[in-house]
C-alpha cells in the first residue's frame, strides 16, 4: 500500500487529479484510516491509471468513462458505447476539416490581396461597368452599416457568396456635413438576381476618368478621412470632380477577412472628359 503521495509520483498523476477521480467514483483509495484521514493505494491500482488514460487517448471524457469500470458491463454495451464515440469523433473531424479548409481559403485570400501595405499612389484610372445589386436611401450616416448587412444578405438569400468587394456611392458628393446622407451601397453578382421594391439590379457605369487612391480605412467610421487628400489632389492636377457621378468607395475585402482595425479599401472619384 502506498500513501497518496508516493501513488501520485509512480503514476505520474496529480493529487489533486487523484482526489478527483475518487470524487468521480473512478478511482477510490484502496484503503482511508479513520483516524487521519490518510488515503492509500494498491499497487495493482496502477492498472486503472492506465485504463484511465487509454480511454483518454480515445477522446472519452471522465464522464463518458465511468461505466466502463462496472463490473457487470456487457460486450454488446461496451461495443455500442465506442460505436458512439466514433461518430462523435467523426462529427467532430469534420467540423475541424471545416475549419481548416476556411482557414486555408482565408490564408489565399490574404495573399494577392493584402501581401503588403495596400496604400499606393494616386492614379487616374478606367473603372468598368460591373452589375450589381444595390439599394439607395436617404439615412443617417450612422446607418450606412445597416445598408451594407442588407444589400449582402439579400444577394446571399439568392445564392450569391460573401461578397469580396462592397460598394458605397455617395450621391451627395462625399460630404461628411449633412446628418442625412444620399447613399447607395452595391455588391457584385454573378447570377440573375430578382429586384424589389427596394432592391435594384442594374450596372454600375463605366467611369472612364476617375481618381483613384487605395489606402486602409477605419469600417467603423462612416466617412472617409481621405476625401479631401484626394478632391486636393485633384484640384493641384488642374482636375476637375464630375458632379454627374457618385463618388465610390469600394472595400477590398469581404466583412470576414478584415483583420487588426483597418481594412483596404479604394476611393474613387470620377472626374469631368
Amino acid at each position: 500500500m502506498m500513501k497518496i503521495s508516493a501513488f501520485a509520483k509512480v503514476s505520474g498523476i496529480s493529487i489533486k487529479t487523484l482526489r478527483y477521480y475518487d470524487e468521480l467514483g473512478l478511482l477510490k483509495p484502496a484503503h482511508v484510516d479513520e483516524q487521519s484521514g490518510y488515503r492509500y493505494y494498491s499497487e495493482e491500482q496502477l492498472l486503472t491509471v492506465k485504463r484511465i488514460a487509454a480511454y483518454k487517448e480515445q477522446g472519452f471524457t471522465l464522464e463518458q468513462l465511468k461505466p466502463f469500470f462496472e463490473e457487470d458491463i456487457g460486450t454488446d454495451v461496451f461495443k455500442n458505447k465506442l460505436a458512439d464515440k466514433m461518430t462523435e469523433l467523426q462529427h467532430a473531424m469534420q467540423t475541424l476539416q471545416l475549419q481548416l479548409n476556411e482557414v486555408n481559403s482565408r490564408l489565399s485570400r490574404l495573399e494577392p490581396t493584402e501581401a503588403g501595405d495596400p496604400a499606393g499612389p494616386i492614379q487616374i484610372r478606367d473603372v468598368p461597368s460591373q452589375r450589381v445589386v444595390s439599394i439607395r436611401d436617404q439615412v443617417p450616416r450612422s446607418q450606412l452599416c445597416l445598408l451594407l448587412d442588407e444589400i449582402t444578405k439579400y444577394a446571399a438569400s439568392y445564392g450569391e457568396e460573401e461578397a469580396r468587394q462592397l460598394t458605397i456611392l455617395w450621391h451627395d458628393h462625399g460630404s461628411g456635413n449633412a446628418d442625412i446622407a444620399d447613399i447607395e451601397v452595391a455588391v457584385p453578382i454573378t447570377r440573375d438576381i430578382p429586384a424589389n421594391g427596394r432592391v435594384r439590379v442594374d450596372f454600375l457605369p463605366q467611369l472612364k476618368s476617375a481618381a483613384s487612391l487605395v489606402h486602409r480605412c477605419d469600417p467603423y467610421v462612416y466617412t472617409c478621412p481621405v476625401v479631401p487628400e484626394l478632391k486636393a489632389w485633384i484640384s493641384s492636377q488642374g482636375l476637375v470632380q464630375s458632379e454627374s457621378e457618385p463618388i465610390r468607395e469600394i472595400y477590398l475585402t469581404s466583412d470576414k477577412d478584415i483583420y487588426g482595425k483597418k481594412r483596404p479599401a479604394e476611393l474613387i472619384i470620377p472626374l469631368q472628359s
